[in-house]
């Protein structure tokens, strides 16, 4: 009877750790991780700090995946009238809120309390402020505006700042370039997942703009525009000193590359033009970053 029990709870137990990482969103929260490196080594001059640097990722990890629990909790009813997202442990009712809250709330405060202590705490206020006005501005407006995506994009592009004050303990206008590059590539990143799902989201009363731009004309030529304005800001840190002629060629190659997919888009907007606009936006940013970071001066 208790080797039935037992072999019973191993599986549901494992079930259930693999429903608090996804609570946590492991994709989005690895992307953020990877923005915070490339603040961090670009911030950093002369031997680079690997513990310093170990304490940096951990702590914005944890705030990252306390964020992104908090929006699903937040959001759980939305999620269960969506059907890519229907089957989150939430809405599929894997997981009670009680304890999603609970998961949420010590994964943000251990973060923000780990960055102050380890890192320092102008990075945890950083993190901190992050994670508030995504939660409270970002995830009501969801349901209000089309200017969501912009107001999501401030806190979305804040990992670069996280990274660059924990290796240097200020910010400088090098590090809100980087800033920038993230803010605009949100655009593109965003709104071609919105016009894939808009179907989605309009079930969901959410007011994404491809759910009222039925054409998707606006949306694809918003893309572009956004992406557009992208290409000469990725040149910026070559004329700041920050990189050299590998990193002003090669961003000058991605930006062109990325730059007609959201064209070919705009003209002639689809699902699948969207799909491409999506798989070049997850290609374009640490491309960039890399040759950033390869190119380092």
């Amino acid at each position: 009877m208790s080797m039935r029990a037992h072999s019973l709870t191993a599986p549901s137990r494992h079930a259930a750790w693999l429903d608090y990482c996804e609570l946590a969103k492991p994709e989005v929260t690895s992307l953020v991780v990877v923005s915070a490196l490339a603040g961090f080594y670009l911030g950093s001059s002369g031997t680079l700090d690997w513990v310093q640097l170990f304490h940096t990722l951990f702590g914005t990890a944890l705030v990252s995946g306390g964020t992104a629990a908090f929006n699903m909790y937040l959001e759980r009813a939305d999620d269960a009238r969506m059907r890519r997202t229907a089957q989150r442990p939430l809405p599929a009712g894997r997981l009670k809120p009680r304890a999603a809250f609970a998961y949420a709330l010590a994964l943000t405060a251990s973060g923000v309390l780990y960055l102050g202590a380890l890192v320092n705490w102008l990075s945890a206020a950083i993190a901190f402020a992050t994670w508030a006005s995504y939660l409270f501005l970002y995830t009501p407006l969801k349901k209000r505006t089309v200017w969501c995506t912009a107001v999501g994009a401030f806190p979305g592009a804040a990992p670069p700042l996280i990274g660059w004050v924990a290796a240097r303990g200020g910010l400088s206008a090098e590090a809100w370039v980087l800033y920038a590059v993230l803010f605009l590539w949100q655009f593109p990143h965003f709104l071609s997942i919105a016009w894939m799902y808009r179907e989605d989201y309009a079930r969901a009363e959410m007011q994404m703009l491809p759910v009222v731009d039925s054409t998707g004309r606006a949306t694809g030529w918003q893309i572009a525009f956004y992406t557009f304005l992208l290409l000469p800001l990725g040149l910026v840190p070559a004329a700041l000193g920050m990189a050299g002629g590998v990193y002003l060629w090669g961003a000058v190659a991605l930006g062109v590359a990325f730059l007609w997919v959201t064209l070919r888009a705009a003209l002639q907007p689809s699902n699948l033009r969207a799909k491409w606009v999506l798989h070049a936006s997850v290609a374009y940013l640490p491309l960039l970053l890399g040759l950033l970071m390869l190119d380092k001066r």
